[in-house]
């Protein structure tokens, strides 16, 4: 048993900052004068109503959200929103665009074919999604009614470095991995949307961040819960929502704020990304699997050539305080995740680690 707490290299539900935390823990029981927990709270009380447009208006603050575009808190994870997208999107020309560079972008495609024709515009499958396409190489539809990708790919461990230029189709992002790890120009999209488990909160609260003018062009047979004009008429109210994991939201997004906003944030995980990777380049024993101008700064895959020594590696860091750095199982090897709570003497203690496990196995 650890008496502290250790370094956890989760792809999700992954580690929230521990100033959050502990400002949970000591509002667990009476938040704000209240005598209950927000988990014990109605979400129409006025103690929960305050909570909740706080953090709307922290998140909108922070990314700086144009008054064009609604934010909803909804649930179902982005797994829903693979649905809720073409539903309520394809509508105009029955038509969508979707890069193919993951697992999840993948299966996005997948669930869209359900409710019209989509057009694969991109795809790294091929090379075993190491790389992200270039903008030359998108294969566009100027008659799609929206183009679709996912910013970041935890499993293969893959960034976009670049946003996707398609004219007047609006784009739909998923940003579950990467959102709150820059800044973004969220005019530029038509619709993002992100489960929360990676930087946000814990599971349970989606964030959507669409345009007006795409809502309400639903298909006339979708569900009144899978509508996104349902949760922007009732200000995503219509029944109730995971409150206490929109706490916790509004918790991470002052600590944000707490140091600098999304830019002082993007400096800091562009830090932890380069020490990481300048290790890996370095070494005899481990390499990096993604190409280096698609590699991620949430999600660094590496492993050595020996599976068996990738397992023993993997054992041997969760004893000694680092945890899940188990590749997923569809691609092996190993991966530390190094979200937005991730500090940086955590990625400096894991290359420790690594340089020791290097000079006892070359």
């Amino acid at each position: 048993m650890f008496n502290e707490r250790i370094y956890n290299f989760s792809a999700g539900p992954s580690m929230l900052p521990l100033s959050v935390l502990k400002q949970a823990q000591k509002e667990l029981l009476n938040y704000g004068g209240s005598g209950m927990s927000v988990m014990e709270m109605s979400h129409r009380s006025s103690s929960f109503d305050s909570i909740f447009q706080n953090t709307k208006a922290h998140l909108r603050s922070l990314m700086k959200i144009p008054n064009t575009h609604e934010i909803l808190f909804l649930q179902g994870g982005a797994t829903t929103q693979f649905s809720m997208v073409p539903l309520n999107l394809i509508g105009p020309s029955g038509k969508a665009d979707y890069a193919l560079t993951g697992n999840f972008s993948a299966k996005a495609y997948e669930e869209a074919q359900k409710f019209g024709i989509c057009t694969v515009a991109a795809s790294s499958a091929a090379e075993h999604y190491t790389f992200i396409p270039n903008q030359a190489s998108l294969q566009l539809d100027s008659n799609a009614s929206y183009f679709h990708y996912c910013d970041n790919n935890t499993i293969y461990g893959t960034e976009w470095n670049y946003v996707p230029q398609t004219g007047s189709v609006p784009l739909v992002c998923d940003m579950s991995s990467n959102i709150l790890s820059k800044p973004v120009d969220v005019g530029q999209y038509g619709l993002i949307y992100a489960g929360a488990q990676k930087n946000m909160a814990p599971a349970g609260v989606t964030v959507v961040i669409i345009s007006k003018e795409l809502v309400g062009h639903a298909l006339k047979n979708t569900p009144i819960m899978l509508d996104y004009a349902t949760h922007v008429k009732s200000d995503s109210m219509y029944n109730t929502p995971p409150c206490w994991c929109i706490y916790i939201l509004g918790l991470v997004l002052q600590w944000l704020e707490s140091l600098g906003g999304l830019s002082a944030m993007e400096a800091i995980n562009r830090e932890k990304a380069a020490i990481l990777y300048d290790y890996l380049d370095e070494s005899k024993l481990f390499h990096g699997t993604a190409q280096k101008e698609a590699r991620s700064k949430m999600n660094v895959t590496f492993r050595t050539a020996d599976q068996a020594l990738d397992a023993q590696f993997v054992k041997e860091a969760a004893s000694s305080g680092f945890s899940n750095l188990k590749g997923h199982r569809l691609v092996g090897g190993m991966r530390a995740s190094i979200y937005n709570a991730m500090p940086i003497q955590g990625v400096r203690a894991l290359i420790e680690f690594m340089a020791k496990f290097e000079k006892d196995h070359i």
